[in-house]
């Protein structure tokens, strides 16, 4: 890795934006952990299983973002 990618490499790991994001998506996975044990309905178990597994999606691809991973 040179300079220039290890220079931009800092820029995208210190990005707001992308910190605002991972707390965003964390927030989105508490709220389907939250309605998965809220209440006993079929439909919102699977609709909350969904949010938790978007969620969790988009934070990993947040976190590698913030790691540069390609």
């Amino acid at each position: 890795m040179d300079a220039q990618q290890r220079e931009n490499s800092m820029k995208t790991a210190n990005d707001s934006a992308i910190y605002s994001s991972l707390a965003l998506w964390t927030v989105v996975t508490v709220i389907g952990v939250f309605l998965r044990f809220a209440f006993d309905s079929l439909t919102l178990s699977l609709v909350s299983w969904a949010i938790l597994a978007l969620g969790f999606v988009m934070c990993c691809v947040t976190a590698f973002k913030i790691l540069n991973a390609k």
